[in-house]
């Protein structure tokens, strides 16, 4: 019964630590990699005019659904106005209200935006739209023409490629020359091409935006024909007819709404700029957890103080040298001074390295062996002699600092960030083992110390490791059941096969 509460306890601690880390992962967007940035664009539209004297009232179209893209943040930058946003024919319209006015005015509107792969918005599926009302002769050359395109096309993304391509053909027949008489713009060929696909009763619409790269001063639109296949929205060139977006295409709004209304104004101007910028992932993900309001921001160590950060960061580590230990110990079977002396010591060979963390700790501990054993002809009771110990540790310690010091090695000086206590329990206990065991048993004991202690530092050195503890503090959850499970281990340690074969043989 008790095995089985272990193996329970175990699998929940794994379920709930690697539930909350896929949680933060996948939907919040924390970092599994440590110094990752994000690439975030920034677009800034400008609106100019000149008011009244009297009210004004404008609104502009922003982005709604952006596929690829994840809403970072936005604001607006105008004085005295009111600033709402709301759902409009193009998808959602920022507007801005003045009960009056006078003058040139100019509102500013900023969005920050950052790719995200898994984001594929699209609204729900439109209903086949009714046949336009198309005056002759513009009716029979749209009859003609879609009657002929569909001849030569099996299915929705077919049907709109070849109309595409006999649209921008370059020596065109009269029913296009005809349909196409009024076109000055591209967004006025688009508009055409889905009058078109509306009288195949096919949903279409244009698509207006920009293609993100680096920095724009002067960013213009670039309009594109997206067309509903019955299950989800494709994205077309107008021009080649080609089934896709540009690269980093962020969609500013959909349809023939106008992008700006101005009431109450004239000589309205438009103007967008856009900025790249690379933010750490991190506050990235903090963003996102509180625009979604979710309490997990709120428990992340992110949120304390850069100082309490920096000691967290570290103490994280332990576990990870408590879970080497284990390993070494109950797995592969070294023998090892205390419980937690060798992790501990790993904590110091971060600070000092490995190679000088090892030759001064081997120096400590020869020169405290060596003095301890000098204590033995005292006869000094255990408190005494381990308070002795310890004095003697602190003075070796400095005596080491003194002369690296004057002989110009500076790494002497981090022997002070050693544990002294331990270091004195080292030796006291390596001591007892001499005198018990013999010199063989003691040194072994002493070697395999060392052996763990270089293994925690090893694993409690990565950094990718330390950040991933760090962001994700609940993996510490799946440790804990993975040293729950090995405290059950009964099997044989890696050493033991070698000492045990000769038994295996008879």
């Amino acid at each position: 019964m008790t095995q089985r509460y272990v193996y329970v306890l175990a699998a929940l601690l794994t379920i709930l630590g690697l539930s909350v880390f896929f949680y933060k992962w996948q939907v919040l967007g924390f970092p599994v990699t440590e110094d990752l940035e994000t690439p975030v664009w920034t677009i800034e539209s400008s609106v100019s005019f000149e008011s009244g004297p009297g009210s004004i009232k404008v609104n502009l179209q922003v982005p709604a659904l952006t596929p690829g893209f994840r809403r970072l943040n936005e604001n607006s930058v105008s004085r005295g106005y009111g600033f709402s946003t709301n759902l409009g024919g193009g998808g959602r319209e920022a507007q801005w209200a003045i009960r009056r006015a006078d003058g040139e005015q100019t509102i500013y509107y900023r969005i920050s935006v950052y790719e995200d792969d898994s984001i594929d918005e699209s609204d729900t599926t439109p209903p086949f739209p009714p046949t336009p009302n198309i005056n002759e002769p513009m009716r029979t050359a749209v009859d003609v023409l879609v009657g002929d395109v569909r001849d030569h096309s099996a299915d929705t993304a077919s049907f709109t490629t070849e109309l595409l391509r006999r649209m921008n053909d370059r020596s065109p027949d009269p029913n296009v020359e005809l349909l196409l008489s009024g076109a000055n713009s591209s967004a006025d060929f688009v508009d055409v091409v889905t009058t078109m696909l509306a009288s195949a009763r096919i949903p279409a619409r244009m698509v207006h935006g920009f293609p993100l790269a680096g920095r724009q001063r002067s960013a213009t639109f670039v309009t594109w024909l997206e067309v509903h296949d019955g299950d989800r929205w494709l994205y077309f060139n107008p021009v080649t007819g080609e089934q896709s977006l540009p690269d980093r295409f962020l969609v500013w709004w959909r349809g023939n709404e106008p992008l700006i209304k101005v009431e109450g104004g004239s000589n309205v101007q438009v103007d967008f700029a856009i900025q790249e910028n690379h933010l750490d992932a991190v506050a990235i993900a903090e963003t996102q957890a509180a625009q979604l309001g979710t309490s997990a921001v709120n428990f992340s160590l992110y949120s304390l103080p850069i100082q309490t950060q920096a000691v967290y960061s570290v103490l994280l580590m332990i576990p990870i040298g408590a879970l080497i230990m284990v390993i070494m110990r109950n797995m592969v079977g070294i023998d090892a001074f205390g419980t937690f002396m060798p992790v501990l010591i790993a904590l110091a060979f971060r600070e000092t390295k490995l190679l000088w963390g090892l030759i001064l700790f081997t120096l400590l501990v020869t020169l405290g062996l060596t003095i301890r054993f000098l204590l033995d002809r005292l006869r000094l009771l255990l408190v005494p002699r381990l308070s002795a110990v310890l004095i003697v540790v602190v003075i070796l310690m400095l005596l080491i600092s003194m002369t690296s010091h004057r002989l110009g090695m500076e790494m002497g000086l981090s022997v002070a960030l050693f544990p002294m206590v331990i270091i004195a329990m080292t030796i006291e206990r390596m001591s007892v083992v001499w005198e018990e065991r013999g010199a063989t048993d003691a040194i072994r004991a002493g070697l395999g110390s060392l052996a763990v202690a270089v293994a925690a530092y090893t694993f409690m050195g990565m950094a990718w490791l330390e950040h991933l503890i760090f962001t994700f503090p609940e993996l510490l959850l799946v440790i804990l059941a993975f040293v729950l499970l090995a405290g059950r281990y009964t099997g044989y340690r890696l050493t033991e096969l070698t000492r045990f074969k000769e038994l295996a043989k008879n």
